[in-house]
């Protein structure tokens, strides 16, 4: 249970046991936005309910009343690791199919041609075999039929458990006065729980199937690990303890082979890293002094000693997870239309089972099969379908994207990109690799060499711009200039004043367009406005950059360059890709303004680092961000390339088509199987053994589309 607490606009995080269907999901949403909740996402297929709680709310009152709903909270706030396998709920559905499997098919052998077993006619031997069956299966759908009832908003319990009941009752008041065989249909009310009972379970069985990838996450992020303390003497001691009991500044002794137990950086010692888990990266990454280590990752090669940065809750792992769920969470809007029909569902099946028994009661003037018709179609109906649908869709999605290095943040993007018209590329980082070198420098003023390096180095340290960086790495002076003042001033680059008063200015042409034509430079170095030289860098083009944008342009999607660099570099690297349309110069606030407009009268997606282009990330139709697993990206964009690459921004694109795709089929699927089951059901089609063969077809329905979802797993999406 849950700790009893007082939360005020914090996220709850749960996972619940006994939602059986959409309506179940539709009760706790319902009921949490009339306590005043926000943002509600309810799962009932994983069991993950997240809502912003409203003022102050006390959580174990909370549950319990849930509780009384017919719902159990297993889990509270903050557990990352809670309840995603339900090792329970399906051991529960398994033994109880089990334990009344055997009783059902003896009940079923009269049923047999050829073989007559006399005592089995008894209808009070009947009455003893179908009676263990029966109570069961009442005190599992009985209660949540009941409590669906008294809350307005009936689940399919109450179909499963009316339809068994009115057999039961039937078979029940022909044996208690002796009414003769015709009134015998102690196997049918045994069938109907048993066959639901495995439908159960292999629903359970298969949606779960659909998280393994999530599963896996979650496996990875609780290992041991060793910990470095030292004693009295200062001599080291190393001791194993849980990665949950680790906080930020302990320090950690990682092995050769063994797992990262939590974010932090590496204080001696280098590795080889496999990141597969978390990326999709297979190939092993080298790591160094003051490089990051992802929790959940692999160390194939060395030993390290790092430091905690990150843990529980912080890391980037544990983020992945929330984001995932909460976007299993969401519905896409193409789940509307089924939401507001699984409302509904229950109550006019229920209508449509009154009006079966009667028109077929004065049609054939019988009460037996009106009666049989009537439990037919309630136990032919399936709202489960409907709610399954989307959800089963987007966790196999979501997984196979997680799996490859792709975080899908929100459901939504996996159905708008089935529109997308353009993709925007950011230049630096994006396209390229982001990784500079100089690759040439002029002196022009009358200064040495080394004061020129030592002035450039001087001003780029205090700038976070990538090329700055490179500079300020590769210049790097013993005695650098003080500033008595320094400012980075927008679209033109970074200003120094130093203590006599002189102007200093490192910059791009803009900067310097008074004082040279010459405007193929990246940085030119200015004093009191006198040119003193210019810098060249060279950035590598990433190698899946053609091929990802000739993809795109095979697909009808237009590709665009939007960049803050020069016309002339802009163009030149649009050349080598095959970009079609170049806009170059832009300052951050022209980018933003540029998707803005293009975004509205056009589904665009748009590529960039996740940091210097988060504006205009978030107003795409879709973002799309580059990282390298960091936590500025998780929070930027609507889908995140974990491996910092460009080469599964295709499987991106096609997840996204092919997942909505596969919702629009299991949709279909939901919606005809209910159009056309319950009808014939209706006119008795189904024959003498009608609820029967109703309570079979129905089991396996859920399982249709678990593994229509399933495809997914494996079908080409590029």
């Amino acid at each position: 249970m849950p700790d009893t607490a007082t939360a005020h606009n914090k996220k709850i995080e749960w996972k619940v046991e006994g939602m059986d269907c959409a309506n179940c999901a539709l009760t706790i949403n319902k009921y949490l936005e009339k306590k005043g909740h926000k943002n509600v996402k309810v799962n009932y297929a994983t069991g993950d309910v997240i809502f912003d709680a409203a003022g102050n709310m006390d959580e174990q009152q909370l549950t319990k009343d849930l509780h009384g709903l017919g719902y159990t909270v297993l889990s509270g706030t903050g557990d990352p690791h809670a309840g995603h396998d339900h090792p329970k709920s399906k051991w529960t559905h398994l033994r109880r199919f089990w334990i009344c499997l055997p009783f059902t098919l003896v009940l079923m052998l009269h049923m047999i041609p050829g073989v007559h077993i006399h005592f089995l006619m008894n209808p009070w031997v009947q009455l003893a075999l179908c009676l263990p069956v029966f109570i069961i299966g009442m005190s599992f759908y009985g209660p949540s039929a009941w409590k669906s009832i008294r809350n307005g908003i009936p689940n399919m319990n109450v179909l499963i458990a009316i339809g068994a009941t009115a057999a039961f009752v039937y078979s029940l008041a022909g044996t208690l006065f002796n009414l003769g065989a015709g009134y015998m249909y102690y196997e049918t009310a045994a069938t109907i729980i048993t066959l639901v009972f495995l439908g159960n379970y292999m629903e359970d069985n298969t949606v779960q199937s659909t998280q393994r990838s999530l599963n896996a996450l979650v496996k990875s992020q609780k290992v041991t690990a060793n910990m470095i303390a030292f004693d009295d003497k200062y001599e080291e001691q190393i001791f194993p303890v849980d990665s949950d009991s680790l906080r930020v500044g302990d320090l950690v002794l990682i092995k050769n082979g063994e797992q990262v137990p939590a974010d932090c950086k590496i204080l001696w010692g280098d590795v080889q890293v496999s990141e597969a888990l978390l990326t999709g990266e297979s190939e092993p990454i080298h790591k160094k002094a003051k490089d990051i280590l992802v929790g959940g990752s692999l160390v194939l090669e060395g030993t390290v000693r790092a430091q905690v940065t990150a843990a529980g809750n912080e890391t980037v792992l544990s983020n992945i997870l929330n984001l995932v769920k909460q976007a299993q969470g969401e519905k896409p809007p193409v789940q509307q239309m089924a939401d507001r029909i699984s409302a509904i569902f229950v109550p006019t099946v229920l209508g449509i089972a009154a009006l079966t028994f009667i028109g077929n009661w004065i049609y054939l003037k019988e009460l037996a099969p009106a009666l049989m018709n009537a439990i037919a179609v309630l136990v032919i109906a399936c709202p489960c379908a409907m709610g399954l649908a989307t959800p089963a869709a987007i966790a196999v999605g979501l997984g196979r994207g997680t799996r490859n290095g792709i975080l899908f943040r929100n459901a939504k993007s996996l159905e708008l990109f089935k529109n997308i018209k353009q993709v925007v590329f950011d230049k630096t980082g994006t396209l390229t690799t982001g990784d500079f070198a100089l690759s040439g420098w002029q002196v022009t003023g009358n200064i040495t060499e080394e004061m020129f390096k030592n002035i450039a180095f001087s001003i780029e340290k205090y700038s976070n711009h990538p090329i700055a960086k490179t500079i300020a790495r590769e210049w790097k002076a013993g005695t650098p200039i003080r500033w008595q003042k320094i400012e980075e001033i927008k679209g033109l680059g970074m200003q120094a004043q130093d203590m006599e008063g002189n102007t200093y200015m490192a910059g791009s042409w803009k900067a310097a367009a008074k004082l040279t034509t010459d405007d193929s430079h990246n940085v030119y170095i200015i004093k009191n406005n006198e040119l003193l030289g210019w810098i060249d860098v060279r950035d590598e083009l990433r190698p899946e950059a053609k091929e990802v944008v000739s993809y795109l342009q095979g697909k009808g999607i237009k590709t665009i360059l939007l960049s803050g660099d020069r016309q002339q570099k802009a163009g030149e690297l649009a050349g080598q890709v095959g970009i079609d349309t170049v806009i170059a110069e832009q300052t951050p606030e022209q980018k933003l303004a540029y998707i803005t407009e293009q975004s509205a009268h056009t589904p665009t997606v748009m590529v960039g680092d996740g940091i210097n282009d988060a504006p205009a990330l978030a107003k795409a139709t879709i973002g799309v961000s580059m990282s390298d697993s960091s936590q500025v990206a998780l929070q930027t964009a609507s889908v995140v390339l974990m491996n910092n690459g460009l080469k599964n921004l295709p499987m991106a694109l096609g997840l996204g088509r092919h997942t909505y795709i596969t919702i629009k089929e299991n949709l279909f699927w939901a919606f005809s199987y209910n159009i056309v089951a319950i009808p014939v059901a209706a006119f008795g089609l189904l024959g003498v053994y009608g609820p029967t063969y109703g309570a079979l077809i129905m089991a396996l329905s859920d399982v249709v589309l678990a593994i229509n979802s399933a495809r997914l797993f494996v079908k080409k999406v590029k």
